[in-house]
């Protein structure tokens, strides 16, 4: 079968070139932030994590590389199968460029190599997240205003690595398909259903309504010992993490169903978010 994808190799050398305009500023996180849901595009960065971007279906606009690792792109993407139907393959162009005009175009050492610019896919609706009786969602995390993309992406390899099954994530929560959170998340990102809910705490609501018993993940004279929850055996979960600095909102806190802690040792009160996540995923498996 014919790969779904043939490469054009094309060599450039200057950063204003405008064929290369999606990998300028590359640190530049506000407006990273901005331009590429803006331009409907991602950035992912390796090889490794560019073949599970492909894998999982996403649409590539281009690649960016240097000659040495080349190679390497073309290996990946000889490897994926015939992803669309019979005829003419898409044409992918290739920017190959030294490593010193790498740094030059994206603003910092691209060590990984290879980068690809990603059409951003369509997010689902909190309906298709939260599940139905065909497609049971069984544990569902729900990132309150996280502004680290570095816990973000860590949470999501948590929610893949310990088997939840969806992340909602609020307004002003860091974008997940953010360059930093997909590479911490070794692309775990993208086998896992995940969107935005608009309306926040009130949308905690909707997922009562969907059967879910919302668990606040906070300290506080109400909470319990989070292994006291989890030997309640409810059936529908839905844990709710909050921001690095103040932690969650006090209205999502009276909103939830139930505040769960860690038991802590040695004076320390809490963990990082990321750290948090995982410890807590772990005891609701």
């Amino acid at each position: 079968m014919r790969n779904v994808f043939d490469l054009q190799i094309i060599e450039v050398s200057a950063p204003d070139d405008p064929r290369i305009a999606d990998y300028r500023n590359l640190k530049d996180v506000a407006l990273r932030r901005r331009i590429e849901p803006e331009r409907g595009l991602y950035m992912a960065e390796s090889t490794y994590v560019i073949e599970r971007a492909l894998r999982a279906g996403h649409i590539p606009r281009s690649f960016l590389t240097s000659e040495q690792h080349l190679p390497l792109i073309r290996d990946v993407v000889a490897q994926l199968p015939a992803l669309g139907a019979a005829g003419a393959a898409r044409v992918i162009p290739v920017f190959v460029a030294a490593a010193a005009d790498l740094e030059g175009i994206t603003g910092y050492r691209v060590h990984r190599g290879a980068l690809a610019a990603m059409q951003r896919p369509a997010l689902p609706s909190v309906a298709e997240i939260l599940g139905s009786d065909s497609n049971e969602r069984r544990r569902i995390v729900v990132l309150e205003d996280i502004v680290d993309h570095t816990n973000v992406g860590a949470i999501f390899r948590s929610v893949a690595a310990l088997g939840a099954d969806g992340v909602l994530v609020t307004p002003q929560c860091a974008d997940p398909l953010y360059r930093r959170s997909v590479r911490v998340s070794m692309g775990t990102i993208f086998g896992i259903p995940w969107t935005r809910i608009p309306n926040w705490p009130a949308g905690i609501e909707q997922l009562r309504a969907a059967g879910f018993t919302t668990a606040a993940l906070a300290l506080g004279e109400q909470a319990i010992d989070i292994t006291e929850f989890a030997a309640q055996n409810l059936d529908r979960v839905a844990l709710v993490l909050g921001t690095e600095g103040d932690g969650l909102q006090e209205r999502t806190l009276a909103h939830c169903d139930a505040t769960v802690r860690i038991p802590m040792r040695r004076g320390v009160d809490s963990l990082n978010v990321a750290a948090a996540s995982a410890v807590a995923l772990w005891t609701l498996s």
